[in-house]
């Protein structure tokens, strides 16, 4: 039986195998007929029946497709989290993904200044926007809000004290706590009040002549109700101020737009916390402002310039493209298209009654084809540590146990192992698919893969 399998070089002279060269080149069809060969002689020892050149070679086709295909790849966030963490956070506007494109087809003038012919700064690129868009003295980028906090500590307060509330020591995504990034700076932690209640007294009765700063840190992914008590950012600032030192914002999401316009909680601004006088504000790029990973350091010209000149600018500092996104992103916002151009602001100013049409035309294409669905209210939910506990109405496409022929587990797996991968939740008893989160120009692929999934292919 192993006699009859045909050799490597007998199959990649065959029509089917001239193909596969040509398509995948020869050293990788060489690879993937080994590979398929190895296989089949070992099934062959097992008491398996001899496959034919045919089967060989498609199996060949079968594992190039695996094995070429990106591990970074497009999905369809059909959860109902709008900014969701474990699928790459904000989506980018058209505009910020043509400035990227336009950027990284040949050279820009990252670090060169047109006007005088010489070198000159990358930090320029989007500070003068973020800037006009928050009454900033100055503005720097760098790769993420994590790194902007440890770069503005170990510049303005390594060796020293700085103040901050314990309700406000908070574990960020993938385990990572402020009090560990401040400690990385070599600052030094003095924690005040309790984790329901820090009053301004505490504050007052912890400075020393060891204090460089006070920190606030905007609880962006929890929130805390009942009997709790928080100082308010323009006393912190006053109470600084009159001991000549310094206040810090970690805001954590980057909202510039007024998120009560949409039957949201007031998520803090940077311009507010900049007009109430808070000496150097962080935040990240790619939550609630919509852009690309970044961390944004906004606040008086003469700390920022410190901070750019200390060594971990170089270390943390961020490439062309995210630049050219950024720029792209924050133009919307100096044209008043925010709302329209930012997918982010679009999904979250969704009228219901749209995201109920939407959730009709799925159930109905899918009945059509046979197969039971129905649509429910729900909530979408903001994500990626904005506006905790918030939500939006939200209509669900629903796909119930019992009613689809498989189990809801094998079906969400059978989605997520689509080319465009589908991704969705699974609540009690139904497989739900929020439209909110889906770009409706994926609609027709999240149609086609549910019916080639729902009939097991």
């Amino acid at each position: 039986m192993l006699r009859l399998l045909p050799s490597i070089s007998a199959l990649l002279q065959s029509p089917e195998g001239l193909q596969l060269s040509a398509e995948f080149g020869r050293p990788l069809a060489t690879r993937a007929l080994r590979q398929v060969v190895a296989e089949a002689r070992a099934a062959l020892r097992q008491g398996a029946s001899c496959p034919s050149p045919s089967e060989l070679l498609s199996a060949a086709r079968r594992w190039l497709a695996a094995t070429l295909q990106p591990s970074l790849r497009p999905v369809i966030n059909a959860t109902g989290v709008i900014i969701n963490t474990n699928l790459g956070r904000a989506p980018l506007s058209a505009a910020a993904l043509q400035a990227i494109q336009t950027v990284a087809h040949g050279y820009a003038n990252l670090e060169y200044d047109l006007e005088a012919g010489e070198r000159g700064s990358r930090s320029v690129h989007a500070a003068a926007l973020l800037r006009e868009l928050t009454g900033a003295e100055a503005a720097l980028v760098v790769n993420n809000n994590a790194a902007a906090v440890l770069l503005s500590l170990s510049t303005l307060a390594a060796g020293r004290e700085v103040i901050i509330s314990r309700g406000q020591l908070v574990e960020i995504g993938g385990g990572f706590r402020v009090p560990d990034v401040m400690r990385q700076s070599g600052c030094l932690l003095v924690e005040v009040g309790t984790t329901n209640r820090t009053r301004l007294s505490d504050y007052a009765a912890a400075i020393s002549e060891r204090t460089a700063l006070l920190l606030a840190v905007h609880p962006s992914n929890f929130r805390l109700t009942g009997f709790v008590e928080s100082t308010p950012i323009g006393d912190l600032v006053r109470l600084a101020h009159d001991h000549g030192l310094l206040v810090m914002e970690d805001l954590g999401s980057g909202c510039l737009l007024p998120s009560e316009r949409y039957g949201l909680a007031h998520e803090p601004m940077p311009q507010e916390s900049l007009a109430a006088g808070v000496d150097v504000v962080c935040f990240s790029g790619d939550k609630l402002l919509g852009g690309p990973q970044a961390g944004i350091i906004l606040g008086r010209a003469a700390l920022l310039e410190r901070i750019a000149r200390h060594p971990l600018m170089r270390a943390l500092r961020v490439d062309k493209l995210t630049l050219a996104a950024l720029e792209a992103t924050l133009r919307h916002y100096q044209r008043g298209e925010a709302e329209e151009a930012i997918p982010i602001w679009r999904m979250i100013a969704l009228p219901l009654a749209r995201l109920q049409e939407r959730a009709e035309h799925w159930a109905r294409t899918l009945r059509a084809q046979g197969f039971a669905a129905s649509v429910r209210s729900g909530e979408s939910t903001i994500g990626g540590g904005s506006l905790p506990g918030e939500t939006l109405p939200t209509a669900l496409l629903a796909l119930e146990e019992g009613e689809v022929p498989c189990s809801l587990e094998e079906l969400a797996r059978r989605l997520r192992a689509r080319p465009v991968p589908i991704v969705g939740r699974i609540l009690r008893d139904a497989l739900l698919l929020d439209p909110r989160t889906v770009l409706e120009e994926q609609d027709e692929e999240l149609l086609s893969g549910l019916i080639a999934c729902l009939r097991g292919m």
